[in-house]
């Protein structure tokens, strides 16, 4: 496998930057008050009408007041000036009534006056108040007065004055300033208040938020980049505990990995020289075939396939820090055997201490890659060997192995179970991850990780099961070859 070197940090590459830009605070301010304007506009135009409207209701309430005075003159008219200070008390030209049929009129002209339009204040609408108050205060105001109708008290019918429009355009634009003030008042207090209390609660927990993911980008394995989150109990408060859950489920992973990726490197610098002194030890162990020992000479070819099975480990690196294995080379393999040549290798057959038991049926053969099989069996075997012989049985008596296996349907259900202390309930979380699901004291859980992708190469799954003793972990292989293999 070729070195693997080990895992950086990530680099903080530097973007040149545009013009500076309005911040999440200065856009929120900006809306807020945008915001409040077009609303301050939608109230300004009734606002304006009304203001219109009561305007000349006020004209029209003090020229019946100038009617009444016509209706109680005397037939021959009112003294000498006084239409005139009538007319300017009420701020008009001309006033007008139609009084038990007769029309009584008091005006500073001779003649009729011509006006620019009439306004009847009778059959006004709110539609059309804020279309003529928009036209007003739109267009210059016009040389000739407008006239003005409205309801009448008393015996008249109806009043209507003319009067110049300019007043009233001053009187609104006047208007129409203050109510610009005191929006612009109500919505800078308004913004401020608003911006306030959402920096307070979303733009400031934000920045904190994407300032702990720009200190953790540049040191992802720090513990103490990690945010702290508040007791808060809305969305932000769950986006601060999930940021946090994932740093910490990101931080182990980068430290594992750089684990993996330092195993590699060591693995790789020594997997030259081991490879060599293997080598050399089968040369060595070849001059065993010529034995005249019936015993060594029955081992010898075992112990050279070992040694060539652990040449061809060495090649291929076989270390956790190089995730590829080699595709599976199905074979029909038979298991009972394949359980005895790893139980040969650790020692069982002559062991005082743990007992073993090959329970495979010998007529069971299985579609599978002999080598792969043979170290997820070691590995699972070994596993229980080592707990058994540090721990003994659980409830005293023999510490025992069993290996067991049945053909089904579809699948092949293989059994390694010892009646040893079983598995620590801290380890099977993470039972099948290298470094994270050791089971006994010191170990790497490159074992079980190793046996468990060895496994999902052929097609097959493998689990802890539950059982009252021990731990029994079983092996699902396909039971036919898949894809033609």
């Amino acid at each position: 496998m070729p070195n693997s070197p080990p895992l950086q940090k990530p680099l903080s590459v530097s973007v040149p930057r545009g013009p500076t830009r309005l911040g999440l605070s200065a856009k929120l301010l900006v809306l807020t008050v945008l915001f409040v304007m077009v609303a301050e506009v939608l109230i300004y135009l009734p606002s304006v009408a009304n203001f219109r409207r009561n305007w000349l209701n006020d004209r029209l309430a003090a020229a019946q007041v100038a009617v009444l005075v016509l209706e109680g003159a005397p037939q021959e008219g009112l003294p000498e000036g006084s239409e005139a200070r009538l007319l300017g008390g009420v701020g008009a030209r001309a006033i007008a009534a139609r009084v038990g049929g007769a029309r009584r009129l008091l005006s500073l002209d001779s003649m009729p006056l011509e006006v620019a339009r009439t306004v009847d204040m009778r059959e006004m609408g709110w539609a059309s108040a804020i279309r003529e108050a928009v036209e007003v205060l739109a267009t210059p105001p016009h040389d000739k007065p407008i006239r003005v109708i409205g309801q009448a008290m008393g015996e008249a019918d109806f009043v209507e004055l003319v009067i110049d429009e300019a007043p009233l355009r001053r009187a609104m634009l006047s208007f129409s300033v203050n109510i610009l003030l005191l929006s612009l008042l109500i919505s800078g207090l308004t913004a401020v208040a608003v911006y306030l209390a959402l920096n307070w609660m979303i733009v400031g927990p934000i920045r904190r938020l994407a300032a702990n993911v720009m200190e953790f980008e540049i040191e992802p394995e720090n513990p103490r980049k990690i945010i702290e989150p508040s007791q808060r109990a809305d969305e932000i408060g769950e986006a601060e505990r999930a940021l946090a859950r994932m740093q910490m489920t990101l931080a182990d992973e980068l430290r594992t990995k750089k684990h993996l990726a330092e195993l590699g490197l060591a693995v790789s610098k020594i997997n030259h020289d081991l490879r060599n002194m293997l080598a050399a030890a089968q040369l060595m162990s070849d001059r065993l075939v010529d034995t005249r020992d019936a015993k060594i000479k029955r081992f010898a070819p075992r112990l050279i396939a070992t040694l060539g099975r652990a040449i061809d480990f060495c090649q291929a690196t076989l270390a956790y820090g190089r995730a590829a294995e080699a595709t599976p080379v199905l074979r029909d393999v038979s298991l009972r055997q394949l359980v005895a040549d790893q139980a040969e290798l650790l020692g069982l057959p002559e062991s005082k201490v743990v007992g073993f038991s090959n329970e495979v049926p010998a007529d069971l053969i299985a579609p599978c890659d002999p080598d792969q099989m043979a170290r997820v069996l070691l590995n699972l075997m070994r596993n229980s060997v080592q707990a058994l012989t540090q721990a003994g049985a659980d409830g005293g008596g023999q510490p025992m192995l069993v290996v067991k296996a049945q053909r089904g349907e579809r699948e092949i259900a293989l059994r390694v179970a010892d009646n040893g202390p079983g598995v620590p309930p801290r380890a099977r979380e993470n039972l099948f991850q290298a470094f994270r699901g050791s089971v006994s004291p010191g170990g790497t859980g490159l074992g079980l990780a190793i046996a468990a992708e060895l496994v999902r190469l052929h097609g097959g799954m493998i689990a802890l099961e539950p059982s009252p003793m021990g731990a029994v972990f079983k092996v699902t292989l396909p039971a036919a070859r898949q894809n033609g293999n």
